[in-house]
């Protein structure tokens, strides 16, 4: 590859890596590239970003079928976003991502920024006039949870009830190009947008062995639970330290603040691990960490994020017994993917984004 070519790929890197952060933990605002993917999609100016009424048909869209999606028979994703009706737009939910097989999450908004549900498939390739690979499914998870679980700051993130997620294989570093095309009413519905993928991600993956790190417990806090969780009410996720059990139990350590969270999804993401320690029980020990140095954003993020590298929130990584993590998810999650993260744990198998 010459070096222009080198400069052209890093700078669309570094502007796509901020804009895939909507609903990824960097904040931010619309993502300028998934427009102007969108205003390239070559759908008839009467369709596109009209939608009308916001679909809503969550039932369906946790049961996506692949007969309701075209093959890509050779199709790039201009082609194949011909085939839809009316476009959206594209709320990625993860921005880390290297080659190899990788989770994709991401919401979709019509043009009154209502949320989108209905069965929804994925489509990538490497440019939007390349062939494109596809379609994989990608199920909407549920983000409620029981009342009793339910905090103050969670009065759901923009409305949003689900996020979409599925598996994406990339093969090489640069910008990835990605379709999703969702089917309401016998008709399709398509977003266009790009995400980054650098070679490598200092962040810890599956089937590593996370920083030997202290968390504030309790106790480090002389029982100021105020500084342990901007939660309310506060969460029971601070018994012991990460490094006291690394290696010897199963564990959930979840990097959260749901009072200060940027993405607004670390409220719905505390009380979905909230929820699950209920469920779970002693089976799994669940650690919470805060993201910022005595609760506040001016004094910069805590050292165990620095220890694992995040720029962001909030991440969920499990451990199994014998301190290998085997799931890690970025951004925002529903139950049935927290649920199965915590399995894995148990079970010493390996799920979720690598990321190595």
């Amino acid at each position: 590859m010459n070096r222009r070519r080198m400069v052209v790929i890093s700078a669309r890197l570094c502007a796509v890596a901020v804009s895939v952060a909507a609903l990824a933990g960097c904040g931010g605002a619309q993502s300028a590239t998934t427009s102007s993917a969108l205003a390239s999609s070559r759908i008839s100016p009467a369709a596109a970003g009209a939608t009308g009424s916001a679909v809503d048909d969550l039932v369906a869209a946790q049961h996506p079928d692949p007969t309701e999606f075209p093959a890509a028979d050779g199709r790039s994703l201009n082609q194949l976003a011909q085939l839809a009706s009316s476009s959206t737009t594209l709320w990625p939910a993860t921005s880390t991502f290297t080659p190899g097989t990788r989770r994709f999450a991401f919401g979709v908004t019509d043009s009154a920024e209502q949320f989108v549900y209905a069965p929804t498939a994925v489509y990538m390739a490497p440019t939007q006039t390349s062939p494109a690979a596809g379609p994989f499914l990608a199920p909407a998870d549920l983000m409620g949870v029981a009342p009793p679980y339910r905090s103050v700051q969670n009065a759901g993130p923009h409305g949003l009830r689900a996020i979409y997620w599925t598996e994406l294989p990339i093969a090489r570093p640069g910008i990835l190009d990605v379709l999703t095309l969702s089917r309401a009413a016998g008709k399709l519905i398509a977003s266009l947008g790009e995400i980054p993928v650098a070679p490598t991600t200092p962040i810890p993956g599956v089937g590593q062995h996370p920083p030997d790190i202290a968390t504030e417990t309790l106790a480090s806090v002389h029982g100021d639970v105020s500084l342990l969780t901007t939660r309310i009410p506060p969460e029971q996720m601070h018994s012991i330290s990460f490094n006291q059990v690394l290696g010897k139990r199963p564990i959930a350590l979840l990097f959260s603040t749901p009072e200060l969270c940027t993405s607004r999804v670390c409220g719905p993401v505390t009380d979905i691990m909230v929820e699950l320690q209920h469920q779970f029980g002693s089976r799994i020990t669940f650690i919470h960490q805060e993201i910022y140095v005595d609760n506040d954003p001016n004094k910069g993020r805590r050292p165990q994020l620095h220890a694992f590298h995040l720029e962001s929130e909030p991440w969920l990584f499990t451990i199994n017994r014998q301190g290998i993590i085997t799931a890690r998810l970025e951004g925002a999650f529903g139950v049935n993917e927290a649920r199965q993260a915590l399995q894995a744990a148990l079970q010493g198998s390996k799920t979720g984004s690598a990321g190595a």
